[in-house]
């Protein structure tokens, strides 16, 4: 099996954690809101998926034939890492969630999955990555799906809340091509624990300053099972998003990233009881997450 094919394979598998991990989220914040903010919530499960990521890294760094950190190349980039753990662990996620406090679900995972297009244009234009006609039958079927999924266009209103899920989706897709050149020469590895470590000592220090944490005496043991929960999928995300990067095309594996939706839909059907969303928006989803997983699987990627 190729190297690209593996990528395509893996992401195949982070969609599958994401639709997980969006379900999870729902109940987390639903419990936190409660005791605390979005800002807050997000902070403490990024600093456990922190700790996963760097507990897994120190695991690794004892076999001589893993992927392990190598504390060489963060020396040597630790200025693009340190963009990285900017705009992709720490500003975006304050936006995200924030943003998901002030809008509807459904507009946040409509922007939200408009990734995709953010990070075609950036990595044909910056990557060179090759795109060919199943790429973009696949990026318009999935484009197109998620549109009947939110009842059109028309559907969405644009409020402050939808902007700051906007915000962060360009920051996310600005970081998904950083983080792929730096791939070429750090460890996938290296760069999750660099994003999500940094990140999180990011959002404590905002926290800090902004006094969040000395409210959090109703935090009971309820809460901090979601915290652990969703810093959990959150670090098995990150760690297989970026061991995917590294293999395939950003193009690729962003556009296999939007099957995630179906995974979540069908949780909502099975454990909440929710109402599948419209059957050809599932069924385009589908469809063109599978044309992106052929597209990636048999066309050569191209590193620029």
């Amino acid at each position: 099996m190729r190297r690209r094919q593996v990528g395509v394979l893996v992401a195949a598998g982070t969609a599958v954690i994401s639709g997980i991990a969006v379900f999870l989220n729902g109940y987390g914040v639903r419990a936190w809101t409660e005791i605390s903010d979005p800002t807050t919530y997000t902070t403490l499960k990024n600093t456990v998926a922190a700790v996963i990521l760097l507990i897994a890294a120190g695991f690794f760094m004892r076999r001589r034939d893993a992927e392990r950190v190598d504390l060489a190349q963060v020396r040597k980039h630790w200025l693009v890492l340190l963009l990285i753990a900017i705009i992709g662990g720490s500003i975006p996620f304050v936006l995200f969630f924030e943003g998901l406090a002030r809008a509807t679900s459904s507009d946040a995972a409509f922007i939200h999955k408009t990734l995709l297009v953010w990070v075609a244009i950036l990595a044909v234009s910056i990557l060179r990555e090759r795109v060919g006609l199943p790429h973009v039958a696949a990026i318009v079927l999935l484009i197109w799906g998620q549109i009947a999924l939110v009842g059109g266009l028309g559907a969405i209103d644009f409020g402050a809340g939808e902007w700051m899920i906007l915000g962060a989706t360009l920051l996310w897709a600005i970081e998904t091509v950083i983080a792929k050149r730096a791939l070429f020469s750090v460890p996938s590895l290296t760069v999750g624990v660099a994003r999500m470590a940094g990140g999180a000592l990011l959002l404590i220090l905002y926290g800090v300053g902004r006094g969040v944490f000395s409210g959090l005496a109703g935090v009971t043991a309820e809460h901090l099972l979601w915290i652990l929960v969703t810093g959990l999928a959150l670090a098995g995300y990150v760690a297989t998003w970026f061991f995917a990067l590294a293999r395939a095309q950003a193009v690729d594996v962003t556009a296999v990233l939007v099957g995630g939706a179906i995974i979540t839909a069908l949780l909502e059907l099975g454990i909440r009881g929710i109402e599948l969303p419209a059957a050809p928006g599932l069924a385009l989803v589908a469809t063109g997450a599978l044309v992106a997983i052929v597209a990636g699987w048999r066309r050569p990627a191209v590193t620029s």
